[in-house]
């Protein structure tokens, strides 16, 4: 199995930039691809970013992308993360799949992945 523990988060201004990381542990060559996602107060657990650790390819939702990067290999992901607005407040939770897909869709869903961290917050003030 693979246990991954998020860190990094933190309180940050409007228009400013915080890298979470996320530490993976365990059987990591297994490890297909890692994502981020986020949960704000009162909405469902949204997709962020994702990357295939062999291939290093990349997804990122429309609301994140030029702003967030995901790097990293299994054993350390990262999550760089400019000019954040109000509306990246959220927690953060990292996530691993053993899972291979041809199609990088699978990598948006939640349901792929099935080792989870605890967490980490980010709030980012005005």
């Amino acid at each position: 199995q693979v246990q991954v523990i998020e860190s990094g988060g933190g309180l940050v201004q409007a228009g400013g930039s915080l890298r979470l990381s996320c530490a993976a542990s365990g059987r990591t060559f297994t490890t297909a691809a890692m994502g981020w996602f986020r949960q704000a107060p009162g909405k469902e657990r949204e997709f962020v970013a994702a990357m295939t650790v062999r291939e290093k390819n990349t997804y990122y939702a429309d609301s994140v992308k030029d702003r967030f990067t995901i790097s990293g290999d299994k054993s350390t992901v990262y999550l760089q993360m400019n000019s954040l607005g109000l509306e990246d407040t959220a927690v953060y939770y990292c996530a691993a799949t053993t899972l291979n897909y041809p199609v990088g869709d699978y990598y948006r869903a939640s349901r792929t992945y099935a080792t989870w961290g605890q967490g980490t917050q980010v709030t980012v003030s005005s």
